[in-house]
């Protein structure tokens, strides 16, 4: 596979996640409320600053709607950036560099918000990092100061941290979140304590991708093995929550779920292409250094 198809799907990685986090902020809901709604944090704002009771502020509609029209707006930002990759793939302009590098941005704060919603879990924010690290690893990969050797070291250490993050849930240090469970339960009809088990296994192979990518002798086929467990976890969304009764409507508040997580699937395929072609190129390097010696 040659250069300009690992650009294609860099550029398709970066859609997929902007689309479908466009996907949930535009139909469905965001963790913006764990914010505005925050007591501790707002209520001396709420009460010093604009003389409202803190009841008062969490019960008016217009608060909710104001909420609500913020998950609006960002939700246009991520459908803004999904185009701009696009369009990015065949040119470099000032305008889409700025469009992808503001989506991105709220990526990173979507993923502060999602970790304030479990708890302050450090591991919540870090299994994003695929998610919010990509739009920024496209701008890198696309200037003209790019180093081929530091792109791929950036992209295992974002697939690296993505996949530890994810084990730690899956291993049990974090409690094990019950859609976890839920999903081998539907998906492998096992009950919940084989499902644990399971689990935990999975954990551990999430540690070893985190140790062994960055090993030579393996780092090639541990990537494989990420491209389909990424595809797998993505794929899980879709497949444990369909309810062929309600097809359309189960599909329609899953499939943003499926979408933004695909690239946990592609980015070790892209990571994959270059360690290959970089392998191939330092094998090459070795054996014409042989042949002159010999000469």
């Amino acid at each position: 596979m040659n250069i300009l198809r690992t650009n294609q799907l860099l550029h398709l990685s970066v859609f997929l996640i902007f689309i479908g986090r466009a996907y949930q902020h535009l139909f469905w809901d965001a963790p913006y409320r764990t914010f505005f709604w925050d007591e501790a944090l707002l209520k001396p704002i709420v009460e010093g600053l604009f003389n409202r009771s803190w009841q008062e502020y969490v019960t008016d509609l217009e608060t909710d709607t104001l909420i609500t029209t913020i998950i609006r707006i960002n939700g246009y930002l991520y459908l803004s950036a999904a185009m701009a990759t696009l369009a990015f793939l065949k040119y470099k302009h000032k305008l889409f560099t700025t469009i992808i590098f503001s989506g991105g941005c709220s990526l990173v704060l979507l993923s502060i918000l999602l970790t304030k919603e479990k708890f302050y879990h450090t591991a919540q924010f870090f299994e994003h990092t695929i998610q919010f690290g990509l739009p920024f690893l496209l701008l890198y990969y696309r200037s003209k100061s790019v180093d081929k050797k530091m792109f791929l070291f950036l992209l295992n250490l974002s697939i690296a941290i993505t996949f530890f993050s994810h084990g730690l849930y899956a291993f049990g240090f974090y409690p094990v979140p019950g859609t976890f469970v839920d999903m081998v339960i539907q998906i492998l009809g096992t009950d919940e304590t084989m499902s644990i088990h399971l689990l935990y296994i999975a954990g551990i192979l999430d540690f070893a991708i985190a140790i062994l990518i960055f090993v030579p002798k393996t780092a090639l086929y541990i990537l494989l093995y990420a491209v389909i467990w990424g595809f797998l976890t993505a794929m899980a969304r879709i497949v444990a929550s369909i309810d062929f009764i309600f097809f359309w409507q189960s599909l329609h508040q899953n499939l943003y779920e499926t979408i933004y997580r695909l690239p946990h699937g592609i980015v070790p395929l892209i990571a994959y292409i270059i360690q290959q072609k970089l392998t191939k190129t330092d094998d090459s390097t070795i054996q014409h250094a042989e042949e002159r010696i010999h000469l």
